[in-house]
């Protein structure tokens, strides 16, 4: 079973769970490949697109483990 944290990297999300990555663009997310998403956590992104992180969570663990 994949876990995604608060603390988890978006870059290390989307290698072990791709599928996710619709989920983060559809919140604002859009820049995935760049310098910042491949050092920045799944929490500072929430806080800096305005995103409840624990919401967001939800979702990326649900669709990293179908």
């Amino acid at each position: 079973m994949i876990e995604i944290k608060k603390d988890t990297i978006i870059g290390e999300v989307l290698n072990i769970a791709p599928q996710t990555a619709p989920i983060f663009m559809s919140i604002g997310m859009h820049c995935l490949g760049c310098a910042a998403a491949s050092g920045e956590t799944v929490e500072e992104a929430c806080m800096v697109h305005g995103v409840d992180v624990d919401k967001l969570l939800a979702l990326v663990n649900e669709e990293a483990n179908k």
